[in-house]
């Protein structure tokens, strides 16, 4: 692989949605099934809301009445965002070529193994038989 990451004008487009070149078909991978996936997530949907709060603000009338739009834009818009965030992570794979579920078998084959540890500590601390 040339490049490792896209170049922020790129990472921009993908941002809004753009498909980017084939040789970053990896970082894509990468980018959504990430341990910090989710933060990934949130960045994106930041590019996405802020020119529309950004003009918000900028509109005239009373500052509270702005200052209000934007929080209840923000909060529709990260709902929205985070209420699919599972469907986007795969339309970006499969834009990329990804068969459609890639994306969340690998995230939940890298949680398998901490959830089965986690699981073993908690029943050798709560599931010991009763001493006698």
């Amino acid at each position: 692989m040339a490049d490792k990451r896209p170049n922020p004008a790129q990472w921009v487009w993908y941002a809004l949605g753009g498909r980017l070149p084939m040789r970053y078909r990896e970082w894509v991978l990468h980018d959504v099934t990430a341990r910090t996936w989710i933060w990934r997530h949130a960045a994106r949907s930041s590019v996405l809301l802020a020119p529309l709060c950004t003009v918000w603000l900028l509109l005239p009338g009373p500052l509270w009445i702005r200052g209000a739009m934007v929080v209840l834009a923000v909060m529709v818009g990260y709902f929205y965002s985070f209420v699919y965030i599972e469907e986007s992570a795969e339309h970006r794979l499969a834009k990329h070529g990804y068969p459609r579920g890639t994306g969340k078998q690998i995230r939940m084959e890298a949680k398998a193994e901490v959830e089965e540890e986690i699981r073993q500590r908690y029943i050798a601390t709560h599931r010991r038989p009763p001493e006698a």
